[in-house]
């Protein structure tokens, strides 16, 4: 939470909001893991009204092991060739309140990805800068202690193609709301990410579906442990360039985590989290860091 922006109606705590958006960097493939949009954490979308402008950087770290994947019946198996991923996104983000309408908030982000990536099997590595992404989000709060809103982002295909960068457009639009009690913090978005036309398939991937929702409990100001449950699902869709069929792919995912919130600008949250069920989808097996500082 954050406690130095007083609102224009007096209040005097802001929270500390998180918009964002995965690293969705190429064109879905049967092998891919990690939900769209589960860097969230608790408190993603608990976003003030009637306030100052302001400004947060969040840089995000997301370790995957992509040793296992869901194949075509639901089974957990081997994957062909087994990868390590290392993603980080850094984004900035200029929060304002119109003066016109101040029960409103506003929002708009630039967000910049770095990815590595370490194959096993051919022994070799690549990194580069993936697709920025770039767009607004506006909300408003129903009571006191909610919030709902909306933002749609477009990442640009001027990426590192060694990293699935430079394919094609892409809009990841979706709804997000949040209530806050006591000690219990509930927030969560729904959403569809559409595709371009991807240059290497020569064709339009099938529009996917996602959620994702945080549920904490806050021990103290300061640790606010919560769980993770996030799921997606893409439709089947023709690779044109080859002629494959690219088959329909889900998974659901669990984890848990921590919130460690300090000098009332600053956050650091841990999380694992695992697929417990998915089709023809990577096997979600990862360790996500995520650090918060707003001015």
């Amino acid at each position: 939470m954050l406690r130095n922006h007083r609102s224009r109606q007096g209040a005097s705590k802001c929270a500390l909001p998180l918009l964002t958006v995965c690293a969705a960097l190429a064109a879905p493939v049967t092998a891919q893991a990690q939900v769209t949009l589960d860097v969230i954490g608790p408190h993603e979308y608990d976003l003030p009204v009637g306030f100052e402008p302001f400004n947060v950087f969040v840089q995000y770290a997301a370790f995957q092991n992509g040793a296992r994947v869901w194949d075509g019946s639901g089974d957990d198996r081997r994957a062909a060739a087994k990868t390590r991923t290392i993603v980080g996104l850094s984004k900035y983000v200029r929060f304002w309140s119109p003066e016109s309408n101040p029960n409103i908030g506003l929002a708009y982000e630039v967000i910049l990805p770095e990815v590595g990536v370490r194959n096993d099997a051919t022994n070799s590595s690549a990194s580069g800068i993936g697709d920025p992404l770039t767009g607004p989000a506006i909300w408003y709060k129903p009571t006191p202690n909610s919030t709902l809103g909306f933002q749609t982002f477009f990442q640009v295909p001027v990426g590192n193609q060694d990293v699935g960068g430079g394919d094609g457009w892409k809009n990841l639009s979706s709804l997000f709301w949040d209530v806050q009690f006591d000690r219990v913090s509930y927030t969560a978005d729904a959403g569809f990410v559409f595709f371009g036309k991807s240059t290497a398939a020569d064709a339009r991937p099938a529009t996917l579906f996602h959620t994702n929702h945080r549920l904490g409990y806050k021990l103290s100001d300061a640790v606010q442990p919560f769980i993770a449950l996030d799921y997606e699902r893409q439709g089947r869709w023709t690779n044109r360039a080859t002629g494959a069929e690219v088959a329909a792919s889900h998974e659901t995912t669990a984890g848990i985590g921590v919130m460690f919130s300090y000098y009332g600008n600053q956050s650091i949250t841990v999380r694992y989290s695992r697929g417990v069920s998915g089709e023809s989808h990577g096997l979600t097996d990862s360790f996500n860091l995520k650090y918060a500082y707003a001015w």
